[in-house]
């Protein structure tokens, strides 16, 4: 069965352009340079699975036309990761059932304090959504998910593996060397490269040089770009095998 990964929105917490409109420096005559905040997800024949609710989520789903989704799971809980949440409401109207969420114990925490009439009936609204725990590893049907915890910053992120082809690591400063077994010779590696410069909660473009060089994937693609990486630019002097990320950009597994 035919699985496909998109990347739907490949921008950093602020968006390219960001709100005022300011571009940084990247180029507004590029359409690949409007990235909208990270949020990811898998297609098959009988599912969808997404990564994360981008603030973007509702657009995001639109230009993509994806009209269903039956499984979310969560990296972290920062807001451009979270805050779109309220856009699935949809999908419990149309297929009368809540949405199974998955996602580890911080998240769920986060997830509950903020948005609790999601998950919890109110006199007026019934819960849309279902909380689940975040496994090691999950199976929907022929689609294995593997979570593989990461630091970003200050807290921890949760890194996918699909399939044992494809990891989608879209906030990670840290990586530990114990997990790199799960990232060795990848067919896609799509890995969080937020700027030139080193920063404190993300990998940099020098980082993520660095890591590949140690588990080889085949292709890796870059996101979570802010509006310091020009997509010409980046793309002019990064190797063959690496690429930068667009909106809309997807993959055979």
């Amino acid at each position: 069965m035919k699985v496909k990964f998109t990347i739907l929105g490949s921008g950093s917490s602020l968006g390219i352009p960001r709100i005022d409109g300011y571009f940084g420096k990247c180029n507004p005559k590029i359409k690949k340079n409007n990235r909208m905040r990270c949020s990811a997800i898998i297609t098959s024949k009988n599912k969808n699975i997404l990564f994360d609710t981008s603030p973007d989520l509702r657009m995001q789903l639109l230009d993509n036309k994806i009209k269903n989704i039956d499984n979310v799971f969560y990296t972290h809980p920062h807001a451009d990761q979270t805050h779109g949440i309220n856009e699935l409401r949809v999908f419990y109207l149309k297929n009368k059932k809540k949405l199974n969420i998955f996602a580890d114990k911080k998240t769920s925490n986060y997830l509950l304090k903020s948005f609790t009439y999601c998950f919890k009936n109110t006199d007026h609204y019934p819960a849309t959504l279902k909380l689940n725990s975040l496994k090691n590893i999950h199976y929907i049907e022929n689609i294995k998910i593997r979570a593989v915890k990461v630091k970003h910053g200050l807290i921890d992120s949760n890194c996918y593996i699909i399939n044992d082809k494809c990891a989608y690591a879209p906030d990670v400063s840290k990586i530990f060397s114990k997990d790199y077994k799960y990232f060795w010779k990848l067919k896609y590696l799509v890995i969080d490269c937020l700027r030139y410069k080193w920063h404190p909660s993300h990998f940099n473009l020098e980082n993520v040089l660095s890591f590949i060089k140690e588990v080889k994937p085949k292709k890796t693609i870059l996101t979570n770009m802010n509006n310091e990486i020009d997509y010409n630019e980046i793309k002019s002097i990064i190797p063959k095998n690496v690429a930068p990320a667009y909106d809309g950009m997807s993959v055979n597994l």
